[in-house]
């Protein structure tokens, strides 16, 4: 037998059993009356842990939801939503600019009110002025590291690609700190952990941007499709994450909502899990609640970035109906 013949064979082997992988899924979602749900999350940001914890706490398997989340590039997860690959997509820039090149998308809900990222630089940097002439690292071109990186640097007088070179490094917020341990960068937009971890290694912060930009961030969208022909699972995804938001601010719960956040992000210190959740309670958006003008900041900054002329509304880009609903009727059983 040829190479070539062999290759093929195995490729039709892997694509059987793929498939037979992916039927016995769907079976045991039926056999426990559970539908399966795929959602697709383009960052590792402990600004999703409303989302994880209401996954780990089986907040969507009370709404009949076999959630699987799915790590993927914003790039992938935006290229998966419009292929219908997934249901639900967490890429909020992308459903955003999804909506400007007339995708019909809507964001169903923010759980972060302010940026989770600080602007990090190299031990030598002590002011933001040092960074004239500098490199910095962004994620890809609009994204949320990127689009903030670009306010935080006007925020310090400085224009970003004349007086600092911003980097579209991609990736994660892990990799946007290898850069800067490498010296490839001067500094860069870290998340939370990251930043937390650079601050412990001597590194400066400069400034954490959730003191002075209202910007939402973490949440998730779907079609206009799929909210007008399955309303109620759309309903139950949003309830169920809110469920989550509200367990992760009630300080009561802090134990528990720390146990979820070590178990997601693999943290094996007390102390680290603690600072990562303080960090992260300093962002969260209240019951959910995020202002118009925020919304229209954090549309008009992701349409700026991404060099997109075409005006985008508010309206146009998100649908709270589902959270308003769920916000009344569990205020309702508090």
């Amino acid at each position: 037998m040829t190479r070539s013949r062999r290759t093929v064979r195995l490729l039709v082997c892997y694509a059987a059993l793929a498939s037979a992988l992916g039927a016995a899924a769907s079976n045991a979602s039926a056999q426990s009356g559970l539908k399966k749900v795929r959602m697709g999350i383009a960052a590792t940001s402990v600004g999703f842990l409303p989302i994880y914890t209401a996954y780990h706490r089986g907040f969507y398997r009370d709404e009949g939801i076999d959630l699987e989340i799915i790590l993927m590039s914003l790039a992938a997860a935006n290229n998966a939503f419009f292929k219908g690959e997934i249901d639900y997509s967490a890429g909020l820039t992308g459903l955003a600019l999804a909506a400007a090149r007339n995708y019909p998308a809507k964001i169903l809900i923010f759980t972060i009110a302010k940026p989770l990222q600080s602007f990090m630089s190299r031990k030598e940097i002590k002011e933001p002025r040092d960074l004239r002439g500098k490199k910095v690292a962004g994620s890809s071109p609009g994204g949320s590291a990127t689009i903030l990186a670009y306010q935080a640097l006007r925020h310090f007088g400085l224009e970003p690609g004349k007086d600092v070179q911003v980097l579209p490094m991609g990736g994660s917020g892990a990799g946007r700190f290898a850069v800067l341990e490498q010296g490839v960068v001067d500094a860069s937009l870290l998340s939370v952990p990251e930043n937390v971890i650079a601050l412990n290694k001597g590194y400066n912060e400069l400034i954490f941007l959730g003191d002075v930009v209202n910007f939402p961030q973490n949440g998730f969208g779907t079609s206009v499709t799929r909210i007008q022909q399955q309303p109620d699972e759309v309903y139950k995804m949003v309830r169920a994450t809110l469920r989550g938001l509200l367990f992760v601010m009630d300080e009561a719960n802090r134990d528990q909502a720390r146990e979820v956040m070590m178990k997601q992000w693999r943290v094996t210190d007390t102390k680290l899990a603690g600072e990562m959740l303080g960090y992260l309670k300093r962002g969260l958006a209240k019951d959910a609640v995020i202002s118009p003008e925020a919304v229209q900041y954090f549309i008009d900054l992701t349409r700026e970035t991404s060099n997109v002329s075409q005006p985008i509304s508010a309206s146009q880009v998100v649908d709270f109906s589902f959270l308003d609903r769920a916000r009344k009727e569990l205020r309702g059983s508090r």
